[in-house]
């Protein structure tokens, strides 16, 4: 799927994706959306790429690729801080990483990028859609994927299915250098993340300030595993509040 020319330490170059299929970001409707497609609000920028070497320093030491990113409750702007970090990670030298919608739900991920309908891990799972043709570049140096528009209503039992467990480790081992992070649907609004939580490394919390209460923060941490919680991502930008 992504062809490297050489992946040595001292003539490392970016991946070439020749069976990825390429999309457009709509510059204007991720700005709007505040994803951070250029470098243009440095607080913004600056606050990520502290993120990112915190994420990079706690998981390289544990040998950790996998990243589930969700939140306590609806609107807390996991999404957001799940396309923002990767775009954040790409930028960082030799590294490369890949962005699922795992919110089978409400996938969103390509409506914020302002990119068109796409096949994604709904037609994977229930059209038996090759891994290749759901996979997207969009245009960004080191980042690849999976974006897709379709809703699935019995997404908890996809989602704790050996199939997902095989696309995980797909994810994961087929390049060492790469980073899969997923976005979750709310951890006290659905199963889904709960039936997905062993698939994966580690575990990003999202809370939103001013708005998470203290009560919901302990349950969406007395749902992940000890040894899976990452940390909490204090989030400052709202996002819609729609229910699942």
């Amino acid at each position: 799927m992504i062809t490297k020319e050489n992946t040595s330490t001292d003539t490392w170059q970016a991946p070439v994706y020749k069976q990825t299929r390429a999309v457009t970001i709509d510059t204007s409707v991720a700005k709007a959306n505040h994803c951070l497609v250029t470098t243009e609000n440095k607080e913004a920028v600056a606050g990520m790429e502290v993120l990112r070497s915190h994420l990079l320093n706690h998981t390289r030491t544990n040998g950790w690729r996998t990243v589930m990113i969700t939140s306590a409750q609806p609107g807390e702007g996991k999404t957001l801080t799940a396309i923002n970090l990767a775009l954040t990670m790409a930028r960082e030298y030799q590294q490369t990483v890949v962005l699922v919608d795992a919110d089978l739900r409400k996938p969103s991920v390509a409506q914020y990028l302002g990119i068109g309908p796409q096949p994604g891990l709904a037609d994977y799972f229930l059209g038996d859609t090759p891994l290749q043709d759901i996979m997207l570049w969009p245009g960004v140096e080191k980042l690849t994927m999976i974006a897709g528009d379709k809703a699935v209503p019995n997404a908890a039992e996809i989602m704790g299915s050996p199939k997902m467990k095989e696309l995980v480790l797909e994810l994961k081992d087929r390049y060492q250098d790469r980073y899969a992070l997923f976005d979750l649907p709310p951890l006290l609004a659905l199963a889904d993340p709960i039936s997905f939580i062993d698939h994966v490394d580690c575990v990003l919390l999202v809370v939103e300030a001013g708005q998470t209460s203290s009560r919901d923060i302990k349950k969406a941490q007395s749902l992940i595993p000890d040894d899976k919680l990452l940390g909490l991502v204090l989030n400052r930008d709202t996002a819609p509040r729609q229910p699942y």
